[in-house]
């Protein structure tokens, strides 16, 4: 892969270039001018040529190729040229053809190139775009249009292609709501929390990494990763390895031994959570079982998983999709053992997780603060020890904390219960242990970490849909409103993640409405440096759907807010945008004409041929709702 992240001083490093320059031509070999036009022109029809993109970088690719279309009538204005091009020109030309080449190579890693790093590496990619489109911009200005005989008309339409590249900013909010919120809580280390199962089934369909063709795909393209860096940037390679095997896991496929490649760097180790055996995993909840059961197929899962599938009416084997023949469940007692002796781990382990346990009851309130700061620390680890802590007791004596007057303890206990409830069985018994309620105290009142944490963990919680109503049973509403109006930028973006998933409660998107969320929504969309504009439309799509928000979102400023975003957004923009007026109009044709008259119409109808397949759709289903209300000619 060209161009990889090099480990630097500090952080994701530096990106640099790693193709090989070509030597400039010299007076000897210029031969004039036809054959070089006809190179650079091979050359763009070449990169034009590539076509599929990745979704996190695909607007940024097709707007360069689009622009490169554009030089392709200069092109042909000076191959029709009858004399020789002077050698000053033709140097110029190799400026062009370099940037060209930096340009291909860049579009190639961008269509080639492992969808995890891709989205994992998102910032360093888009400042290889910048880079491309000011080396393209540069290479245009120092031609010479006058001596090469350029007609007017494509000299115009090139100092516009360039204006356009020198303009070219480093985009940062590409990536949808889900997915940016989901790579964040994956391999954030900073916020003291791992990924959620339902996130990575998430996450693996919003890269297209859910079928076994585009994960076998993945894996091909990462082993080749591996290789070509090296043991340059280890942690971030790690994360993309990671990522793959929970997919392939995911997806019923067992995972890659990439660490295990004689080829790959000793850097490289594997991390706590990859040592757990991929058979003590849950297919569904990719969780540690504690009930495994066979299913006819042979397969095997979390009792309590498989029993939901079939209870909703499911007739086949999640993981192989093949008919069950019946519906019975068998224990797997030989696996039940074996995870049994494996999750106990080691006597030291099993000790200090007892011994921190022991120590949240203590009498003495320092003992008690280091106990819960260990416990956030060993939740934090890896899945066994999240299982350790549950069983050794240790759910009540959190959530008894959460209410001690002492804010460094409540912080560590309301992370410690956020690390614990990405176990799918420790969700509920923190929510059967009463924690809501004293999870919603810390945030009203808690530090201000301790409040995003506490919006973080009723996210991590209404992955359940029954703790969903409990939360907007328990008013735990209202508090996540006001950090989003209030908090700071990682405050607003826990609660946005919550109150997002909360609302997918139909119940409560009243409560939300009830709460006060649309006007803080309202002006997080009209805040262009907010950088949760796709997060806030979002939510106002799920909160559009009732009568009460449909009135109070349809204000006109919001219309034309909207029919902006539709008209410059990002892809992400137009497509949420696009979501929330379909969901306005379908109930009120006021909101259709007041679209039509900031002029929507012209920007949907080229989003159903450029938008994503979300986009085209609902811009399509937009214009039969225009076409029905006679607005269009």
């Amino acid at each position: 892969m060209d161009g990889e992240v090099e480990e630097g001083g500090g952080g994701r490093g530096q990106v640099v270039e790693t193709g090989e320059e070509e030597t400039a031509p010299n007076a000897s070999n210029t031969q004039g001018c036809t054959c070089e036009v006809q190179e650079l022109m091979a050359m763009i029809g070449s990169i034009v040529a590539i076509g599929d993109y990745r979704r996190t970088q695909k607007k940024e690719c097709q707007n360069l190729v689009r622009r490169l279309k554009v030089l392709l009538p200069l092109l042909e204005d000076v191959k029709d040229l009858d004399g020789q091009v002077p050698e000053k020109s033709l140097n110029l030309f190799w400026n062009l053809k370099k940037a060209l080449l930096r340009v291909k190579k860049l579009l190639i890693t961008c269509s080639e190139g492992s969808k995890i790093y891709l989205a994992l590496e998102n910032e360093a990619v888009m400042a290889r775009f910048h880079r491309a489109n000011e080396k393209l911009s540069q290479a245009l200005a120092d031609l010479p249009y006058e001596e090469l005989g350029v007609a007017e008309e494509v000299k115009e339409e090139l100092d516009l292609v360039r204006m356009h590249l020198k303009r070219c900013k480093r985009r940062t909010d590409t990536q949808d709501i889900e997915l940016a919120m989901d790579m964040m809580v994956v391999f954030s280390k900073d916020d003291e929390r791992n990924a959620d199962s339902a996130i990575i089934v998430r996450l693996a369909k919003k890269l297209e990494l859910h079928t076994v063709e585009d994960l076998n795909a993945e894996t091909i393209v990462v082993r080749k990763l591996v290789r070509e860096r090296g043991g340059q940037n280890a942690e971030n390679t790690q994360h993309v390895i990671e990522l793959l095997n929970k997919f392939r896991q995911s997806g019923g496929l067992e995972e890659i031994n990439v660490l295990d490649d004689p080829i790959v760097p000793k850097t490289l180790e594997k991390s706590p959570s990859l040592a757990i055996p991929h058979e003590f995993l849950c297919p569904i909840t990719l969780e540690i079982m504690t009930d495994p059961v066979f299913v006819s197929t042979g397969q095997t899962y979390e009792r309590e998983s498989i029993q939901k599938w079939l209870d909703s009416n499911h007739k086949t084997c999640p993981k192989t999709m093949q008919p069950l023949v019946h519906s019975s469940l068998v224990p797997n007692y030989a696996l039940r053992n074996l995870i049994l002796q494996c999750t106990e781990g080691s006597s030291e382990q099993k000790e200090s997780v007892l011994s921190a346990v022991q120590n949240l009851s203590s009498n003495q309130l320092e003992v008690q603060r280091k106990a819960v700061k260990k416990i956030r620390m060993l939740s934090k680890e890896n899945p066994v020890n999240r299982v350790l802590i549950a069983q050794s007791g240790g759910i009540p004596p959190l959530v008894q904390l959460l209410s001690y007057p002492d804010s460094k303890i409540q912080e560590h206990t309301v992370t410690a219960l956020l690390n614990l409830s990405i176990d799918e069985a420790n969700k509920k018994l923190i929510a059967i242990e009463g924690a809501i309620p004293a999870i919603i105290d810390v945030l009203r009142v808690g530090s201000v970490e301790a409040k995003g944490n506490s919006a973080a963990a009723l996210f991590s919680l209404s992955i359940d849909d029954g703790i969903k109503a409990t939360i907007g049973l328990s008013n735990g509403i209202p508090p996540l409103v006001d950090l989003l109006q209030h908090g700071t930028t990682r405050g607003k973006k826990d609660a946005a993640t919550a109150l997002f998933n909360l609302s997918l409660n139909k119940a409560n998107k009243t409560r939300a409405i009830e709460a006060g969320v649309i006007p803080p929504l309202l002006q997080l969309i009209k805040s262009p440096n907010s950088g949760m504009i796709d997060e806030a439309l979002s939510i106002l799509f799920l909160l559009a759907s009732h009568p009460d928000g449909r009135q109070e979102i349809g204000q006109l400023s919001v219309i034309e807010t909207l029919v902006e975003f539709i008209r410059d957004g990002t892809t992400k923009n137009k497509e949420c945008a696009t979501s929330v007026l379909l969901e306005l109009g379908s109930s009120n044709s006021s909101f259709i004409l007041a679209a039509l008259q900031y002029g929507v119409l012209e920007h949907l109808i080229e989003i159903t041929k450029s938008g994503n397949g979300r986009a085209q759709r609902k811009a399509n289903s937009l214009l039969q709702l225009m076409s029905r209300c006679e607005q269009i000619p």
